[in-house]
């Protein structure tokens, strides 16, 4: 052990992008998320801090990115798979090597449910009214992130595993990976700001949490704009934060700058004008 630990720690992300969205994007313009520059660059770096840390080395892939396409027919907006899958190429065309995307799928189905009796909240389930519920479950995801953390740490593909989740599905796990390897593993809360509390079954078996990850630090980790020059994939523009003054503004901007892609670029140019 002491010569190992002279070494960078051999390090594999696995993200549940499920709990990453609803933890740290949905209502934010940050969807557009370079999981590699976010990591690499702030996550990782902190947690490498303080007396007895290691350096990381990642591996190929760097990130396991554990997700499933949205279904059209519960879909908030039109445009919601089309945007995903246009992020998923995106991260596919820039990091082909460094982030494997594992595509578990969403379950629709009718099932029956109790309703809370709003006249008397502590009434028990057995005695409230039953009603009909679409129930949509994300399948597969999970599985496969508990699995393949558990093989890379139990095989010596890895010596430290970063999982990025608040499920507590994930940690029998952990729990077996930290009872038979020598696996470190480190767990990062995916929230802002410390919206939620890092459950407590997940921490109890981490050698180091990350409590959340910041707006500043999202902010910082952005994909360009446009990814790949041939068939060039193109940040969605209701990704954008107010996508109904964007629209407004490019209606200006096109037929001065001469089209959509010099507007854009004018945009993301600091005018002195506007305080840069």
């Amino acid at each position: 052990m002491s010569t190992r630990s002279a070494q960078p720690l051999r390090t594999r992300i696995y993200v549940d992008g499920y709990n990453l969205y609803y933890g740290c994007l949905k209502g934010t313009p940050h969807k557009w998320l370079d999981l590699i520059t976010l990591f690499e660059r702030h996550v990782l770096p902190s947690a490498a801090t303080g007396p007895g840390a290691s350096a990381f080395e990642l591996q190929q892939p760097a990130i396991r990115y554990y997700t499933a396409e949205i279904l059209d027919k519960v879909a908030k907006a039109g445009e919601s798979l089309a945007s995903q899958q246009r992020y998923h190429t995106a991260l596919k065309k820039l990091y082909p090597d460094r982030i494997e995307c594992i595509k578990g799928y969403y379950s629709l189905l009718q099932s029956k449910a109790k309703v809370v009796d709003a006249g008397n909240p502590k009434r028990w389930p057995r005695e409230c009214q039953e009603i009909l519920v679409w129930k949509i479950e994300e399948k597969q995801s999970d599985v496969s992130l508990a699995l393949q953390v558990y093989h890379d740490a139990m095989t010596g593909e890895v010596d430290h595993v970063v999982v990025v989740t608040n499920d507590t599905d994930i940690a029998p796990a952990l729990a077996m990976v930290r009872r038979h390897t020598n696996a470190q593993i480190g767990l990062v809360i995916p929230t802002r700001d410390h919206e939620r509390i890092p459950n407590t079954e997940l921490a109890a078996h981490a050698h180091w949490v990350r409590t959340h990850i910041t707006d500043d630090e999202l902010r910082a980790s952005q994909l360009p704009r446009v990814v790949g020059r041939h068939r060039p994939t193109i940040k969605p523009e209701t990704w954008y934060e107010r996508p109904d003054l964007l629209e407004k503004i490019l209606a200006l901007a096109i037929p001065i700058c001469g089209g959509r892609g010099p507007a854009f670029r004018w945009m993301e140019q600091p005018n002195e004008r506007l305080g840069g």
